[in-house]
């Protein structure tokens, strides 16, 4: 046994919560950030500008999120050179057959086939093959053996929202709302999922509703810890920046969630907000204001077809309050309350990086 524990440090694989729930996870977020969601924000602009230039820019980026993530996860974990470009076709791999649950397969998977590589790694007078083809083949057989049911496990959330779909839009606000922004948060697409359900009217709106009150909520209840980068990073990019964070202490989780569960209904009930764009908007929240823009797509389609006469006061109301004032007033509430209480302390939301 002495021995085995001798090897894993000679070869710097730490089996801790640390290195794979902290670590890991947050550069995986990283990963995220710097392909699918910087991605969306390029391009997002350049068809609002109709800036050809931009909207390639931000595809090619878009196109290269589960490399982006595997290398991420495989330098937080220390991965020698041919291990750490040996896992950019196992990011690949994992985040296209994992579906909607593509970032958490990569997550998963690439941590073994990291971990795979660097046991082998300068073993051998043939490492230039043995490592990378070890890397590549135990990734591989991850992909084949659990994406597809980490997939199946996302989608199975898909399932839980269009069954709130179908309540009154009271309880339907609230459960759209909360379930879409959870799946934000999570290592999921919350964007793939709505996007497969067609997820658009008012249920869209809710799901905008909750995506924002996590991004918006995270953003400011963190400010004092991570400034103005942390703000745009959350409130433009992405909420799931925060959870090797959540994993330490789930309590952070409270405020955007409970402000998600008072902006869906209010959203679907009082303001009618109806997100009648491409259903992927409805699940990316305030992320280059692609939520927000598909709503206003979704209203001028509604006047060239004649079911909407134009856009009044109230249509812009309702989107500014439940997209961003709402969700920072409500969380920054519910995060001082916490704070009383002994349930957040400082430091807690502090980003890596």
């Amino acid at each position: 046994m002495s021995n085995f524990t001798e090897f894993l440090k000679k070869k710097n694989i730490d089996i801790s919560a640390k290195r794979y729930g902290i670590d890991a996870m947050g550069a995986m977020a990283q990963g995220l950030f710097a392909s699918l969601l910087i991605g969306t924000i390029i391009s997002t602009l350049g068809s609002q500008l109709g800036i050809a230039f931009l909207e390639e820019a931000g595809g090619f980026a878009k196109s290269v999120a589960g490399p982006a993530m595997a290398v991420s996860i495989g330098y937080a974990l220390n991965a020698p050179q041919l291990v750490l470009f040996s896992l950019i076709s196992i990011g690949a791999a994992a985040n296209s057959l994992g579906g909607a649950g593509g970032p958490l397969a990569v997550y998963f998977i690439t941590i073994f086939a990291c971990e795979c590589g660097k046991a082998v790694s300068k073993e051998t007078k043939v490492d230039i093959l043995v490592t990378p083809g070890v890397t590549i083949l135990v990734g591989y057989l991850f992909c084949v053996l659990l994406a597809p049911a980490i997939g199946n496990a996302a989608s199975a959330l898909g399932t839980l929202i269009m069954w709130a779909t179908e309540l009154h839009p009271l309880e339907m606000g609230i459960l759209v709302s909360v379930l879409v922004g959870v799946a934000l948060t999570l290592p999921i697409s919350s964007a793939a999922i709505c996007a497969a359900l067609g997820l658009c009217g008012l249920a869209g709106g809710a799901a905008v509703a909750g995506c924002s009150a996590q991004m918006i909520g995270f953003a400011v209840i963190s400010f004092r810890e991570n400034g103005i980068g942390g703000l745009l990073s959350q409130g433009l990019g992405t909420s799931m920046l925060q959870m090797p964070n959540i994993i330490k202490n789930p309590r952070i989780w409270l405020p955007p969630t409970l402000a998600s569960a008072i902006t869906g209904p209010l959203a679907t009930v009082v303001f009618k907000l109806q997100m009648n764009g491409a259903p992927i908007s409805s699940g990316m929240g305030t992320c280059g204001l692609v939520g927000q823009i598909g709503v206003y797509t979704g209203w001028i389609n509604d006047i060239a077809s004649g079911a909407k006469a134009g856009i009044v006061p109230m249509d812009w109301i309702g989107l500014i309050l439940v997209s961003f004032i709402l969700p920072a007033i409500l969380s920054l509430a519910f995060y001082e309350l916490e704070r009383r209480i002994g349930w957040i302390h400082d430091g807690d939301l502090k980003l890596n990086g």
